[in-house]
């Protein structure tokens, strides 16, 4: 869940405002069918606004609403959504900004009295911008609470990319986050276990650009320990289409 694009505008010390829309198909059933009944397409809407104001005592970094919804119910109506926020602000003049989060969801299934929630996660923390060689990228460290009926505080490390090719007619991106996780959630699923999981994902991203507006990509989902607590890697590319508006 985190936007490829963030760690280019966190370079730039002007307001910048840009909206993307972008619309997924999910091959995941054709490479893992024992484990996925479909593939199925997938929307994301994200906002981001850039106002690094240095005169300013709190001075606002980046700033990220993303909307996912999966469309994986009946008649491929929507089965899942998700949400992720947050904002970045510093009171110094060096580019390190505290960050603070939230992000949450739910799901539909069939039949619905196993639908469920993602739970609330809220975590704050640090991030820094740099540029290594001509790639713009980002390292980030945080605190975050999940709020399961057995909380779990944790620390995650989370890396994001960027760079332009072909005089930027190409974009290569992604992000990728490690994470421990608390493996009994205070339910029936996970009592009894005790100790800490490590978790992992990652979306690296590849995007052609046609004009300004339109893009044709692919998209590569990687999960370890967040679809399962099995220990396999699971990695599921999708065939992608981006408006920036």
């Amino acid at each position: 869940m985190k936007l490829s694009l963030l760690s280019i505008l966190l370079f730039l010390s002007l307001n910048v405002d840009a909206q993307s829309l972008q619309l997924h198909y999910d091959l995941r059933h054709t490479l893992d069918s024992k484990r996925n009944p479909e593939n199925f397409p997938t929307l994301y809407f994200e906002y981001f606004k850039i106002q690094d104001t240095t005169k300013s005592f709190v001075k606002l970094g980046a700033f990220l609403l993303k909307t996912q919804v999966d469309f994986t119910g009946e008649q491929s109506n929507m089965g899942q959504f998700y949400m992720q926020v947050f904002q970045q602000f510093r009171f110094w003049n060096p580019k390190i900004f505290i960050i603070a989060q939230y992000s949450g969801g739910l799901g539909i299934t069939t039949p619905r009295q196993y639908s469920y929630y993602i739970q609330n996660t809220y975590s704050v923390g640090l991030t820094y911008p740099f540029k290594l060689g001509n790639a713009f990228v980002s390292s980030e460290v945080d605190l975050k609470h999940t709020t399961f009926t057995k909380p779990s505080s944790d620390l995650s490390y989370t890396f994001y990319f960027w760079k332009g090719l072909f005089n930027y007619r190409m974009e290569f991106s992604g992000d990728f986050s490690v994470w421990t996780q608390n493996k009994n959630h205070g339910d029936d699923q996970t009592t009894g276990l005790h100790g800490k999981r490590l978790l992992f994902f990652a979306e690296p991203q590849f995007w052609y650009k046609l004009n300004k507006t339109v893009a044709v990509g692919t998209k590569i989902n990687m999960y370890y320990h967040t679809l399962s607590p099995d220990d396999i890697l699971h990695a599921y590319p999708s065939i992608a289409l981006r408006l920036k508006l």
